[in-house]
Parts: structure tokens; sequence; C-alpha cells
């Protein structure tokens, strides 16, 4: 047989009647609080300073992002990197947007002296800002990196960059393969480094962005020998010399990674108001005048249907098309 389980005693609250309570006494509350409120008082309030790392985008002052232009606007001081690439505008026109004077850094003083912008960047706001997007060179990695050694926070803000807008010429973004440099040729010096990547894009049928060189505030190696630091002319690698060195080198190396029949298209001032896309055989791309910097080159691999359509308004007029496979 099983015995009934027994019913729970009752729950018994004693109620205490108004009369018989007492009140905590108010001296021993405050006493009590008093050692919280001590310790809270000496902590000290601590405000991260954070290094802003800000892509402005391609072509002049108004490209720049809201979140950009808000974390700009409240730093004390502004940093523009102005040798990997260039922003289509004047410095004064940043200035007066951001409402901050800007401090234009070289290539000397972001690779040689980069600790003068990390300098005080864990007291203060710091801006660093970056023509297109501020992972499109390794420069801006570099400054990252050492900011992080140093303990000092850092915000990365995105933006446009050719990178990403050179789907403008109608080719698709995921059917380029590993982008490359073309640096301006001397008489002692003639790299063809890239030669090898072109030719490896171009056996899987893809696309090879070219980003042409830029030569700001060079020092002039025949003064420098003399002791003496003068800096030669900007320069501005234009399509004309891009396609001039490379079939150069196709000619010198002969292993057929293109031709001078080979589809290219030529960017100027992507993001402009005055922006110039022309596509067409290289050879022929080499009397086209593009005006004035920044140019781009994209040498096609194989043209799907798509693309083909997509370039077709900026073939040059004389000629077959050019696309389908990759000559």
């Amino acid at each position: 047989r099983r015995r009934a389980a027994a019913a729970p005693a009752p729950t018994v609250v004693r109620r205490l009647s108004p009369q018989r309570r007492r009140p905590f006494p108010p001296q021993l509350l405050q006493a009590s609080l008093a050692p919280a409120r001590q310790r809270r008082a000496r902590r000290p309030c601590v405000i991260a300073m954070v290094l802003y790392i800000v892509g402005l985008g391609l072509y002049d002052e108004k490209d720049i992002t809201l979140r950009g232009l808000e974390a700009v606007r409240k730093c004390e001081r502004v940093y523009l990197e102005a040798y990997t690439s260039i922003l289509l505008c004047d410095t004064s026109r940043l200035e007066e947007l951001y409402g901050r004077p800007v401090v234009v850094a070289d290539r000397e003083m972001v690779e040689s002296k980069c600790e003068t912008i990390l300098d005080d960047a864990d007291k203060t706001d710091v801006a660093f800002l970056v023509v297109g997007d501020p992972f499109g060179a390794t420069t801006h990695t570099d400054i990252q990196l050492r900011a992080r050694q140093r303990g000092i926070p850092v915000r990365v803000i995105h933006n446009a960059s050719v990178m990403n807008a050179v789907g403008a010429c109608g080719l698709q973004l995921y059917r380029f393969g590993e982008c490359i440099s073309i640096v301006f040729f001397t008489d002692t010096w003639r790299p063809d480094s890239f030669y090898d990547k072109i030719a490896a894009n171009r056996k899987l049928g893809l696309h090879t962005l070219c980003l042409l060189d830029i030569k700001v505030k060079e020092p002039n190696l025949e003064m420098l020998a003399r002791g003496k630091i003068r800096y030669e002319a900007p320069r501005y690698m234009s399509i004309n010399t891009a396609v001039e060195q490379l079939l150069e080198v196709e000619d010198r190396r002969k292993e057929g990674a293109f031709s001078g029949e080979t589809l290219a298209i030529g960017i100027a001032r992507l993001q402009a108001d005055d922006q110039v896309i022309i596509a067409g055989p290289m050879r022929r791309l080499l009397d086209v005048d593009f005006g004035p910097p920044l140019h781009s080159l994209v040498i096609a691999g194989d043209v799907h249907e798509t693309e083909r359509e997509m370039v077709e308004p900026y073939m040059m007029a004389v000629g077959s098309d050019g696309c389908g496979k990759g000559a």
C-alpha cells in the first residue's frame, strides 16, 4: 500500500505591527554609503581619444561620408596623406568644409616621421585623411599597426576607391584578378614584375586593373648625391605612357600575355564631372588624349556578353568593337 503524501505545512507569515517597526537610522545609512561614494569620487573619468583614419573618396571635398565629416570636425589635428593619391581639389576647400586646418602629410612625414602624427593621439582626437579608401595602400595599414603598438584606439571610416569604382568601365568587379602597379621607367630601371600577374589573370580569363605611378615631392637624385635636397616637379603617369611601357615589356619578353590588339579601357578622373572612359585595342589608346590626371588602365580578360553591352558605349568608333575573348 502506498501512503498518501503528507500535506505541506502552511507557511506562516509574521507581520510586525506598525507600532513595532523600527526605521533604519539615517545616520547609519549615510555612514554605510559614504565609502562607496568616496570610491566613485576618486575614480577618474577616462575618455579614450581616437585616431580616425578617414577615406575621402575619389574626386573632391564633397565625397567624404557624413560619418567621416562628423569625425573630422571633432578632431584637434587633421592630416591629409598626399602621395599615394590626390584629390582633384585644393586643400583650402577641405579646410573650409571641415572648419579645421589641414596639414599635408608627404611621403617623408608618413613613412619616416609617422610618430609626429601619433604624438598625443592618446590625449586628443586626430584624423588621418586618405584619398579613396583607408586600406587602398599598405602605408595606411602601417600607421594603424603603429597606433595599436602605442595603445591608441583606431577607428576606420571607409569610402569609395578606384578598386570598386572601376566597375564604371562596364566590366564586372568579381571578374577582376590581382591588381598591379606600373611605375615610371628610367634609363637604368625598367621593372617588369607586373607582367607575370597580367599573364596569370588573362590565363584565367580575368581582367587586370593597372594603378599608374604618381611622383609627388620626389628628391632629385643628382642633387641628393651632392648633399643637397631639391624636389622634382610632380608627375602623374598617363594611360599613354602606361600602354607604351606595357607593349615594350611584351616586345622584350615575347610570352604572349597581351598584344597591341588586346582590349583595354582607359579611365581618367574617375568620379569627376569631366570623367573620361575610352575602350579599344591597346595600340590605339596610345593616340588618345585623356586629359589631366589621375589615370587608370584596365586590361580586359574574357568579356561576358553582359559586359560587352556595358563596354560598347565606350568603344572607339573606328574598327571592330574589340570585345569578346581577350585578344
